[in-house]
């Protein structure tokens, strides 16, 4: 008998060294008291707190981050009650003050009656999990916003053009506000690329990207490159008679930067042509019906000798 005991108390001296030499952290609560019965020594070197400081749920708790605390302790209460074996991430608070990222692991043990008798389970301290999950979701959300950018000038692509019109068609149309498009396309461009080089092209392009940016000046206001040296503006809540002020006011900001462009038939200046519409959708609209007829508008600046706008009427 004496042997057996001694096997026994071996056996537990093992399982207890093995626990406390792992990275989880393994605890026992009685489900009645709700009480901690067992809080491995790791707990300590991870968060700051002594095992003994761990005497009831209500320390586990309070131990958590404001904003985690709720929906994690109702859902291991309620999985707990259902006698489900569950999981949770959360933040657990150290004694510095911080927060370190923990997955609770947790196995429900019942009675031979089937109650609920204990919870046992590990902490594993997941932060550089979760750091690379983050940097993950960041890097998610930067390749998201480089898909609707221009790689060239930085302005949005025609992607993110598409999109927006799609919105702010909806808007106008829900609240019968005016919608007001400008389409420009920079004037004998593949002159300027063979005298000056695609190089410097490409920077003009950037650099008028800048310039249209800074002509559309309330939030909602929207630049983008429509393809090759066409870019577009969407005007939200914008009448006809702001919309010919902010073309006008593009070509202004153009001319003001000075962009040599030596073999160009209209100005030795850089310069462009300015296409402008609005409208007040209805039901029986279409965007890219509207977008054509701005688009013809362009044409009709070009087919006029360039460097100059041509607006409704």
């Amino acid at each position: 008998m004496t042997d057996f005991s001694h096997d026994i108390e071996t056996d537990t001296g093992i399982y207890k060294t093995l626990l406390e030499s792992t990275k989880a952290i393994p605890w026992k609560i009685d489900w009645a008291s709700m009480r901690f019965d067992y809080i491995g020594p790791q707990i300590e070197s991870l968060l700051g707190w002594t095992p003994a400081s761990w005497v009831s749920a209500e320390d586990w708790a309070t131990r958590m981050h404001p904003e985690d605390r709720a929906w994690v302790v109702d859902f291991c209460v309620s999985q707990s009650q259902a006698g489900t074996d569950h999981e949770a991430d959360y933040r657990a608070l150290t004694k510095a003050g911080d927060y370190v990222w923990i997955r609770d692991v947790v196995h429900v043990i019942r009675n031979a009656a089937g109650d609920v008798e204990a919870l046992v389970g590990f902490m594993f301290d997941i932060s550089e999990r979760k750091k690379t999950e983050q940097k993950l979701l960041d890097l998610q959300k930067e390749l998201e916003a480089l898909s609707f950018k221009d790689g060239l000038t930085g302005v949005a692509n025609r992607r993110m053009f598409d999109s927006i019109m799609e919105m702010e068609w909806a808007h106008a149309r829900h609240s019968s506000q005016p919608l007001s498009l400008i389409m420009l396309d920079i004037d004998y461009f593949k002159q300027y690329n063979d005298h000056y080089g695609h190089i410097q092209g490409d920077q003009c392009l950037k650099q008028i990207g800048q310039v249209l940016t800074s002509a559309a000046t309330r939030s909602r206001d929207f630049v983008a490159r429509f393809g090759g040296e066409e870019f577009v503006l969407v005007l939200p809540e914008t009448d006809e008679a702001a919309a010919a002020k902010i073309a006008e006011r593009c070509r202004n900001l153009l001319f003001k930067e000075q962009i040599p462009h030596e073999n160009s038939p209209v100005s030795q200046i850089l310069s462009v042509s300015i296409g402008v519409g609005t409208v007040v959708p209805t039901h029986a609209d279409e965007p890219v019906a509207f977008i054509e007829a701005v688009d013809r508008r362009l044409y009709q600046a070009k087919e006029n000798g360039r460097n100059c706008i041509v607006k409704a009427g």
